[in-house]
Order: structure tokens, then C-alpha cells, then sequence
């Protein structure tokens, strides 16, 4: 496997390089700025408004907000700040809407860029929205690629490993996320029973999960025990953005909904706080396995 095809290789940064991060949602932009940090490439940190909720771990480093209505503004904003280098790290839920974006002259620039990224999947638009900023000279790196660390190695994570039983949920749950990977719909599906049962739409993964956990409530899927949560990369997705992803929230919700245990794909899907995650699983008695990229599993 090239380093095209699979995360799971680290950036070698030039002397000079000034990281940018994007920050959405979630624990990414945290672990993506602190290793930056470390590396000797102190982050400036793009907070988008109304969709971080990690503010104070991330002001600590030299930050700016941004609405995302003031996007037209974002290339001025990197280019007076010297960035070299972009990441785009955790959840935004929306996206900007049309008419209430700011009017300036550098929006000019942007509008057929966000037009053209608004009319596409959301792998589309990180595509395009990639495209965009590299041909105005900014370098778009993927998080993997500044925390190589926070890629899920191939085979078992856990103390706990996947019955026979678990293989067919597996087997099935891959074939259903790759399915609906292709259409650019979601990346991770729940199998119980050897058959898939549920496929993450636009809620997401936690979303899957609730509606996974409702179903075993409501007894639409009475009698049947164990169940795994499958999360994969899209085929020919971006992956330098929206990489699959789970973390300790995932743990918690996939004990919820009464499953045995996540596959992820290993080497494009990120662990987010690595040791935490492994540690509730560990308490909670659930597997978490990478399996072989862009491959179908084998059984064990």
C-alpha cells in the first residue's frame, strides 16, 4: 500500500512551515494543535463559531474566530497570519448559508468555490474546498499527518477479541459501509445477527448509535445479542479531511446499544484519545480491531 492510499504516514514539515488548524467539534483540533506543538510547529487555530466545544484547550494557542457566513474572509485571514500549511480538524454540522454570507472583496474569489462545494457530498466539498486553497498556495496536510500516532493500527486494540459469531457482523457491516460509502451517504454501519440492521446518514456516527440503541429498546431486534459498529473510509475519499473516527464517546454509546465491540479501517480511520478509548473498552468488556485497509476481513 502507497502512502496515497493509507493515513497512516507522518509529514515531514519544511523549516518555516506555519500550521494552520481549522477547528470544528470535538477532541481532534486538541490533539492536532498539541502535536503540532510539539513538533516545534506552534498552531495558529481558526476557531469556527458555534461548532467548537474544546474553546478553552484550544485558546491557548494564537487563535481567531470565524463564522462561517465570514468565509469570503478566511484566505486574507491565513495569508496575514503566513500559513503554510492547513488542517481541517473535527465536526461542523452546518453548512454556511448562501445569502448571509459577509460581503467583501476576497468573497468574490470564493463564491464559486463555496456554490460548487454546497452542491456536493460532504466528500465533494472538502474536495473542492481543498482544491481551492491549494491553488492560492496553501498546502491542505491531513490531521494523520501531523499526529501519525492517532491512526488505528491493523488487529486487535484490545484485551477483548472478536468471537466467530462477530466476523459475520463484521463481514457484513463492511460491505454496507463500503455501499454506502460510494454514494457518499455515511461511513459506518451496525450489523447484529450477521445482517446489517442500521447505516449512518447525515446525524453521524452517535446518531447511528442512538437509533441502534431505540431498536434493541423497542425490541425490533429482540433476541438477538452482541452486534458490531463497522467504520470505514469512503472509497476514493479525501483523506486529508473527515477521516472515520472513534473515540471514548464512541465506547460509552456502542456499550448503549448493546454491541459487542467496533471495526474500523485500519490505517485510514483515526483513534482520538487513544489510551482513554482503549481503557473504557478494556472496563467495558468491548473489542475494537483495525482491519486490513481496503480489504475484506479474514477471520481470526
Amino acid at each position: 500500500m502507497t502512502k496515497t492510499e493509507t493515513a497512516a504516514a507522518g509529514l515531514d514539515l519544511p523549516s518555516g512551515a506555519r500550521v494552520g488548524i481549522i477547528a470544528g467539534g470535538g477532541s481532534l483540533p486538541v490533539e492536532v494543535a498539541a502535536g503540532s506543538a510539539q513538533r516545534g510547529y506552534p498552531p495558529f487555530v481558526i476557531l469556527m463559531e458555534g461548532e467548537v466545544d474544546r474553546i478553552a484547550e484550544l485558546s491557548r494557542y494564537e487563535h481567531e474566530g470565524l463564522a462561517l457566513e465570514g468565509i469570503g474572509s478566511l484566505i486574507p485571514l491565513l495569508r496575514r497570519h503566513r500559513i503554510t500549511h492547513l488542517v481541517l480538524a473535527g465536526e461542523i454540522k452546518r453548512r454556511p448559508r448562501l445569502l448571509a454570507l459577509r460581503p467583501s472583496l476576497s468573497l468574490l474569489a470564493v463564491i464559486p468555490l463555496v456554490v460548487m462545494a454546497l452542491a456536493r457530498g460532504d466528500d465533494g466539498l472538502l474536495k473542492v474546498v481543498a482544491r481551492g486553497l491549494e491553488a492560492r498556495g496553501i498546502k491542505i496536510v491531513g490531521a494523520h499527518e501531523i499526529v501519525p500516532d492517532l491512526v488505528a493500527a491493523e488487529g486487535v486494540l484490545t484485551k477483548a477479541t472478536p468471537r466467530k459469531s462477530d466476523w459475520l457482523d463484521i463481514e457484513a457491516g463492511l460491505a454496507a459501509a463500503k455501499a454506502i460509502g460510494a454514494l457518499d451517504i455515511g461511513q459506518a454501519a451496525i450489523a447484529v445477527g450477521g445482517r446489517t440492521i442500521a447505516l449512518e446518514g447525515i446525524e453521524g456516527t452517535a446518531g447511528l448509535l442512538d437509533r441502534a440503541k431505540l431498536l434493541r429498546g423497542h425490541g425490533r431486534i429482540a433476541g438477538k445479542t452482541r452486534g458490531v459498529l463497522v467504520k470505514c473510509a469512503k472509497p476514493g475519499q479525501e483523506l486529508r479531511a473527515d477521516l472515520p473516527s472513534i473515540g471514548p464517546q464512541t465506547i460509552e454509546a456502542v456499550h448503549a446499544a448493546g454491541l459487542a465491540g467496533i471495526a474500523v479501517e485500519a490505517g485510514r480511520s483515526l483513534v482520538l484519545e487513544g489510551p482513554e478509548t482503549v481503557a473504557r473498552a478494556n472496563a467495558l468488556g468491548l473489542f475494537v480491531i483495525g482491519l486490513p485497509a481496503a480489504t475484506e476481513p479474514h477471520h481470526a
